[in-house]
């Protein structure tokens, strides 16, 4: 099996191709070639170094898409994107990568299989920010999309074209609607929803983090280990389970703020909760105002997608997976 995996130097990408490191198989089956790709070089663990082609590529670039695909991978995970915040900065960058870079991708394999029969699976990362207020209590997986931010509007035409393209059989298409996943290791990226994480990853290290909404704000969550869990089921699924509507709202955890800190608490301990200092952005506090807070995601758990169902599970896999299960730094 060939597999390609796009954006592979982001968060979610290292930690599948981690995942892959341990078991080879998680995919569906023995790789011959795993094609990891990014705007930075991907690192490749040693036991992965035989069947690993790591690459620098920018898929909004014309022609790249056409490289990517000319090698015909079996299966393309497809994760590159312009996070949120950065995308409502620059319009020019939020469309080129997160809508005509998706699109050149989607149309290469098209022409791939013009030349001779082809159709690998395509996994694709969407978001909850395809939706937009006002909402109901809880957001059904068939709710109307109209986002409220360039980068919900991306993913939502992107959405489209991976529901319509695989209905004409040009690819086997699965788009995967992230929650906002937390707690993400390393450093504050320019997502809006950054704060989320980094109100639990730094105090929980030692260090202070700034909370720039308010504790009542309510949203969706996941760990990074539930988010690998999404594209490695979504690889190796039944997509005739599916149905036409391709594109699945994934399981997570509804929390306020104020419950993220209480759970930081019972786990961390008072000190760790202090390090979270309020300066209220309106910048932040008005992207936020737009987006869903709470999902129904039964059709993905029928499908077999899991996630957290509390909140404290969420810290312990950070410090699990992160902190060597030590607290402070």
């Amino acid at each position: 099996m060939k597999v390609l995996i796009i954006g592979a130097a982001g968060m979610v990408g290292r930690k599948l191709v981690e995942r892959i490191a341990v078991e080879p198989e998680i995919l569906g089956g023995p790789i011959e070639t795993l094609s990891l790709v990014d705007v930075f070089e991907p690192p490749v663990p040693t036991s992965l170094a035989a069947i690993a082609k790591p690459g620098t590529v920018d898929l909004a670039k014309p022609g790249v898409a056409e490289q990517l695909i000319a090698d015909r991978p079996d299966l393309i995970i497809h994760l590159a994107a312009i996070v949120s915040g950065q995308a409502e900065a620059d319009f020019d960058l939020g469309y080129a990568v997160n809508l005509d870079g998706t699109r050149w991708l989607f149309d290469a394999i098209r022409t791939e299989g013009l030349k001779e029969p082809y159709c690998p699976r395509m996994v694709f990362a969407s978001s909850i920010a395809v939706f937009g207020a006002p909402f109901p209590e809880s957001i059904p997986d068939d709710f109307f999309t109209t986002p409220l931010t360039s980068y919900g509007t991306q993913k939502a035409i992107s959405e489209l074209l991976l529901a319509d393209y695989t209905r004409r059989g040009i690819f086997d298409g699965v788009g995967i609607r992230l929650p906002t996943i937390c707690i993400r290791p390393g450093k504050p990226n320019a997502a809006a929803s950054g704060f989320f994480s980094n109100i639990l990853r730094e105090p929980l290290s030692g260090q202070e983090a700034v909370l720039p909404v308010d504790e009542s704000v309510r949203h969706w969550f996941a760990s990074p280990r539930s988010a690998v869990g999404f594209f490695t089921h979504a690889s190796t699924m039944d997509t005739s389970l599916i149905g036409p509507r391709r594109n699945l709202m994934m399981p997570g955890i509804s929390a306020t703020v104020g419950e993220e800190i209480a759970a930081l608490e019972r786990v961390a301990g008072p000190k760790a909760a202090a390090l979270i200092k309020r300066e209220a952005d309106p910048t932040i506090q008005g992207i936020v105002a737009g987006w869903a807070r709470c999902f129904d995601a039964t059709r993905a758990r029928e499908l077999g997608f899991t996630a957290e169902t509390e909140f404290d599970e969420i810290i312990r896999i950070h410090i699990e997976d992160e902190l060597d299960g030590k607290i402070g730094g």
